[in-house]
């Protein structure tokens, strides 16, 4: 078993290669098949396909089979759903997603939030009824394109599945948390990570690679570490929170943050009242554009001296020059864009086999 490092990217080395304008056409064909309407078909490929990518393929294309065509076949996300204004003060929304499919609904959130912080400086909209939304980054980015700050949290709705620092039985779920900003000529800033010390997806992913995890990011009911990914759905291990032993606390009370944010605030379903082995349904996630000259009449060339700074920051090995987060994800997403976006063969597999059942025309690949 290999090792999966904290910056590996998560993809298999033997793979095949696929026109990244032929996957999304390939996705929204599935999700048009299964009632979509095809604009918010097409959005929705463009939030899966965004994990494979940016090299976050536990977030990617893996999931369709996985998560998301199974939540249609069980009747818990409603394709054509029209979220519902509940209430509307300007530059904050609440929506009810009425279970409208979350990679579609995520993106208009933060579209509507958008369009708020242009005529109020920011924008806000807090959404309960919602389903899985893959990627955070990808939607908090949606602001990036209009040169604003940009916000996404979620929790997991009812789901519980890491503990509280002392506790014996889980309350929280993974509560993704992402920050994304404009940063000049430079790759865009992008925050994206789970609270605890990992997400399931890469658990999971690893497991399917057979891949060993770090020290750090499961362990078992006396507390030893635990790197087998197996041993996570096999009930023989948990997630750990962001910080390890010694900063529990920290990611712990970071995802008890995402809690109150994205579901307390908009009346959506809540971990810790979820009870034992409750559903990831009514999620709650809020979406924050911030127009960053709002305030204080900044420019882009602020953004550009920032990130610049960072970039030219001395490094203490010469091969590893200093980067932020969200630039390996740029340039990998280039790379894809230039060479075909890398998939395992198992999943090219899984993708032809879907591609048959659903009578759409599966992507070639190179």
């Amino acid at each position: 078993m290999t090792l999966l490092t904290a910056d590996s990217p998560e993809r298999a080395a033997d793979g095949v290669r696929v026109d990244h304008a032929e996957l999304i056409d390939f996705t929204a064909a599935v999700f048009a098949a299964h009632g979509v309407p095809r604009p918010r078909a097409y959005e929705a490929a463009r939030a899966l396909c965004y994990g494979d990518l940016t090299g976050m393929a536990s977030h990617g294309l893996a999931n369709l089979t996985r998560l998301y065509l199974p939540l249609f076949a069980d009747g818990r996300v409603e394709p054509r759903a029209e979220p519902e204004v509940v209430a509307d003060r300007g530059a904050a929304v609440l929506l009810d997603a009425r279970r409208a499919p979350g990679l579609w609904s995520a993106g208009a959130a933060m579209d509507l939030a958008a369009d708020r912080a242009e005529s109020y400086g920011i924008g806000m909209v807090s959404v309960r009824g919602a389903t899985h939304f893959g990627c955070a980054g990808h939607h908090a980015l949606r602001a990036v394109g209009r040169g604003m700050v940009g916000l996404v949290a979620a929790n997991c709705g009812g789901q519980r599945i890491a503990r509280p620092p002392g506790g014996a039985v889980p309350m929280l779920g993974t509560n993704p948390l992402s920050v994304a900003a404009p940063a000049g000529p430079h790759p865009p800033f992008v925050l994206d990570m789970s609270t605890t010390a990992a997400p399931t997806g890469r658990v999971r992913q690893a497991a399917r690679e057979g891949r060993a995890l770090p020290a750090g990011l499961l362990a078992d009911d006396a507390g030893r570490p635990v790197t087998d990914p197996a041993a996570f759905d096999a009930g023989r291990a948990h997630l750990l929170w962001l910080g390890g032993e010694a900063g529990q606390h920290k990611g712990f009370g970071l995802g008890l943050a995402v809690e109150v944010l994205a579901a307390l605030t908009a009346g959506a379903g809540l971990g810790p009242l979820g009870g034992a082995g409750g559903r990831d349904d009514d999620i709650g996630f809020v979406t924050v554009a911030i127009a960053p000259g709002a305030l204080h009449g900044g420019t882009p060339g602020d953004a550009a001296a920032l990130f610049g700074a960072l970039l030219d920051c001395p490094p203490v090995d010469p091969g590893e020059p200093v980067r932020y987060p969200g630039w390996h994800e740029h340039e990998r997403a280039r790379a894809a864009m230039r060479d075909g976006v890398p998939l395992s063969r198992d999943l090219y597999g899984e993708l032809c086999e879907v591609a048959a059942r659903t009578g759409v025309t599966a992507p070639e690949h190179r």
